[in-house]
């Protein structure tokens, strides 16, 4: 029972946790100002948000971080124009790069939940590579499907597209991972750690 309880105070989602999310949820809506790059054949623009999920992910974890962009999303979906290039939800989930940005929510859990394995102490080589498996690998499986869906492209031409935008995902991934070391560092806790340390015997 007290296993249960304690279960779900953790689950509880508090004041704090909503306005920590809404905090994110505009930051990954500002991201968007500088508007979107387009190169390449498929047709999926380079945008500042992705950095905004890795964030989101690396400094409040699963949890909240998918609070998120669950918020953000639905802002989006209901017609606010918040996606970079003034789109909104609808926009982009008619379109054929509809994928990645569905692979926001599932992105930012494993994200968080990878990083919540790392806490209480964040390492930012480790922080890295969880954003690239989490903000890159997650975003671009779902982005790959949803090409193959929405055009004639085959599974490799769709992946395929990903390439050209490797080098600027990685820069995100770093910076992400810095800015939350610095974050973790001075403000603990906004993160519960997913392990438990074993008591001393």
């Amino acid at each position: 029972m007290q296993n249960g309880s304690s279960w779900r105070r953790r689950a509880a989602i508090t004041p704090a946790d909503l306005a920590q999310a809404a905090v994110f949820a505009a930051l990954i809506a500002a991201l968007g100002l500088p508007g979107t790059i387009t190169i390449g054949a498929s047709g999926v623009p380079i945008t500042l948000q992705t950095l905004g999920v890795m964030l989101a992910g690396s400094i409040l974890g699963a949890r909240k971080g998918a609070l998120a962009v669950a918020l953000f999303a639905a802002l989006a979906i209901a017609g606010l124009p918040i996606l970079a290039g003034a789109r909104t939800g609808l926009v982009s989930l008619a379109s054929p790069t509809a994928g990645f940005f569905v692979g926001w929510l599932p992105a930012v859990i494993v994200i968080g939940a990878l990083t919540g394995l790392m806490i209480p102490r964040y390492r930012v080589l480790w922080g890295i590579l969880i954003n690239i498996v989490g903000g890159m690998a997650v975003i671009y499986a779902f982005g790959t499907a949803g090409l193959m869906i929405r055009t004639d492209l085959s599974w490799w031409a769709a992946l395929s597209t990903n390439g050209i935008y490797l080098p600027g995902d990685i820069a995100k991934a770093v910076v992400a991972a810095v800015v939350a070391a610095q974050v973790h560092r001075a403000r603990p806790g906004l993160i519960t750690p997913l392990r438990r340390r074993r008591a001393p015997a």
